[in-house]
């Protein structure tokens, strides 16, 4: 499958030639669907909070709600200052969806305003993510494409069919990206189908094709990620590395933009480039996100103003669209593949099966207790599969029934994802599959996921078509 060309955002004013560097920041924005709302009704966290403000931190459910909708705000601000800001923006649907729900307008209408508005447009770039912020390598593989396509349809549904057709660079919950062969496959295939064409990885979570670790200067190049099923069938799309570090100070002191001001350009192909440096982080979470981050960002921006065009901010469709208007094509972008795959697949041999393809995990696992077929995420001293059978067993159960149910009766009613019984059953399963019942720990989270699970499994019990 050929990648399809970029189509620039907008036409841009500083053309990469004169450019020596530059950075790329995103924001990450999500509350989860849970089942807390009177007589157990779905409501959005963030409801809860409000709701609840003497439990925990949740006194800072207004603080949040003005994060989701302060870049309305200061992007205006910054231009009306003769500068050139940039920023992307990674919002779940569970969040879009939550705040409709909540008939928050004063969130949904300032990110229509970033969505549609003309002169936005050139500053400010909306991610695709997955409807409710599953993590990829434990989402069941026909999940994958239901996940993707449900963010699509939130983000069409409330900001119309051109503002999504803006959106081609995908942003990966929790930054975890699959490595077991089958389900990187089948995830860069439903991206690709999707109409996404780049994604946002972490640099620990891929490796060179020789299996070592990228290389600084890698980095900070437009990467080109190959994925090989079983069955040796390959597919790729283009990668920007988020640089190594969670921590939200990364981004909330805007140190990608000073990092870049350092560097220069770097070759590519046969020209050479200006060096990106990209970064996201919960644009909510944390006193410096809540706090010093707006000022930081002014800051930043303010000394580019000064600084003339060596240094700048771009947004990632807008860096690999001017490539592309450069005449530098992705073959000309160095390969990777997800982490550990070069063991593997140095395992299998060259006559790739699915059974010779588990036979050598099972081998690799063996013989060395650290290999792991689970992905890797922006940490690597959380698993979001040891310790939760309890949310992982019931979650395959309900995708197992849900297809069941249902992809049976596709060839004979084509229209069959438009009907009330369909789509109660995918809202509950995607709605399992949300990171968060993992990520918080035993108790609360769990009881959560296990009274989603019944309610979506009463649904599917007794169906008939």
């Amino acid at each position: 499958m050929e990648q399809p060309a970029l189509r620039p955002l907008t036409s841009s004013e500083r053309p990469l030639a004169s450019s020596s560097s530059a950075f790329a920041c995103a924001l990450h924005m999500h509350q989860p669907t849970i089942p807390a709302g009177p007589d157990g009704a779905l409501i959005s966290h963030l409801q809860y909070m409000l709701d609840h403000p003497g439990e925990g931190d949740n006194h800072n459910a207004e603080p949040f709600a003005h994060c989701y909708r302060r870049m309305a705000e200061l992007i205006p601000e910054l231009i009306g200052e003769g500068c050139e800001p940039r920023i992307m923006l990674d919002y779940s649907g569970n969040l879009l969806w939550g705040a409709t729900q909540m008939g928050r307008e004063d969130i949904t209408g300032a990110l229509r305003f970033l969505a549609c508005d003309p002169q936005m447009q050139r500053h400010v770039e909306f991610l695709g993510s997955f409807w409710s912020h599953a993590v990829a390598p434990s989402t069941p593989i026909p999940d994958l494409k239901l996940q993707i396509s449900a963010w699509q349809h939130q983000f069409a549904a409330m900001f119309g069919d051109e503002a999504l057709q803006r959106v081609r660079g995908f942003s990966p919950p929790e930054m975890h990206l699959p490595n077991h062969p089958d389900t990187l496959f089948s995830f860069i295939t439903a991206l690709r189908e999707s109409g996404y064409q780049w994604l946002l990885v972490q640099e620990h979570s891929v490796e060179t094709l020789s299996g070592s670790p990228l290389s600084r200067e890698q980095c900070l190049l437009p990467n080109r990620l190959v994925a090989r099923n079983a069955c040796g069938e390959e597919i790729a799309i283009t990668a920007l590395i988020k640089t190594q570090g969670s921590d939200t100070k990364l981004v909330g002191q805007m140190q990608p933009c000073y990092e870049a001001l350092g560097l220069d350009r770097l070759p590519l192909g046969t020209k050479t480039v200006p060096a990106l440096v990209t970064q996201i982080a919960d644009g909510e979470n944390g006193g410096v996100m809540m706090n010093e981050f707006p000022e930081a960002f002014r800051q930043a921006h303010r000394r580019l103003r000064e600084n003339g065009n060596g240094c700048i901010a771009l947004n990632g469709t807008e860096y690999l669209a001017q490539l592309d208007a450069a005449g530098i094509d992705t073959s000309a972008f160095p390969t990777i593949q997800a982490v550990g795959q070069s063991r593997l697949w140095e395992a299998v041999g060259s006559a790739p099966t699915p059974a010779a393809v588990q036979a050598a995990i099972e081998r690799l696992q063996q013989a060395d207790p650290s290999f792991a077929m689970e992905g890797s995420s922006w940490t690597n001293d959380l698993s979001w599969v040891q310790g939760y059978d309890n949310v992982l067993e019931p979650m395959q159960e309900l995708s197992a029934r849900f297809h069941a149910r249902f992809d049976p009766l596709r060839d004979q009613d084509p229209t069959i994802s438009r009907r009330a019984d369909y789509q109660e059953a995918l809202l509950h399963l995607l709605l399992l599959e949300t990171s968060c019942f993992r990520y918080w720990g035993q108790g609360t989270w769990t009881d959560y996921a296990k009274e989603i699970h019944r309610r979506g499994m009463a649904l599917l019990e007794g169906q008939s078509g």
